[in-house]
């Protein structure tokens, strides 16, 4: 029988139950993002990656995205236009689906974090300070207004999201082994030098 309370639900392939607060919980990876109007918790990891926490503050539609802007390819006339490009699509793919999912744009919320200066080997300084950057003046051409966060530093965050409150729990990383983290960042920043992002989205 097809649950029809999610069917609108957007990318969940890791789904479990979260013992600890009693609710159903979406683990997103680099690259991954998860919309819901039900009341369940997302968790991510986050070392320069970014997490946009966006949510209606009215009807508590939310959802969150893990994102990095690819290295630049090349020192060009617009620098920063592939990767500016791929970030914007990681956040707007995600908008769309709030509003897919009955979310006003004039309700919208946003509370963000990660960044932190952990990668090693990347050829482009600090990329989490421009993951952060990106984001922030993203959400504030958008108009979405950033009512907290937690960005920057050098230690890896591990977030709780709960779209139906706005209710964000945080835990720095100070003494866990990092490698983990550190290697899915990386093998996802190989990937998106590759990335092709064509086309426009429809935002509703």
């Amino acid at each position: 029988m097809t649950d029809h309370s999610d069917y609108q639900e957007v990318l969940s392939p890791n789904r479990y139950y979260d013992d600890t607060f009693d609710k159903e919980a979406i683990k997103l990876l680099p690259g991954e993002y998860y919309v819901t109007n039900r009341d369940m918790v997302l968790v991510t990891v986050l070392g320069s990656c970014v997490a946009a926490c966006i949510r209606d503050r009215k009807s508590g539609v939310g959802g969150m995205n893990h994102f990095m802007l690819p290295e630049n390819k090349a020192e060009a006339a617009s620098p920063v236009a592939t990767a500016a490009r791929y970030g914007a699509y990681a956040m707007e793919m995600m908008i769309n689906q709030l509003l897919k999912n009955g979310a006003k744009r004039e309700n919208l919320e946003a509370k963000l974090f990660g960044g932190g200066n952990v990668l090693r080997g990347f050829t482009v300084t600090n990329v989490g300070q421009r993951n952060v950057e990106f984001a922030m003046d993203y959400l504030k051409n958008e108009k979405i207004r950033v009512v907290a966060q937690s960005i920057l530093d050098i230690y890896p965050r591990k977030i709780y999201f709960f779209p139906a409150t706005g209710k964000v729990m945080l835990r720095k990383l100070k003494h866990a082994n990092n490698d983990t983290i550190i290697e899915r960042e990386a093998e996802y920043g190989s990937r998106l030098k590759h990335a092709d992002i064509e086309g426009d989205i429809d935002l509703f």
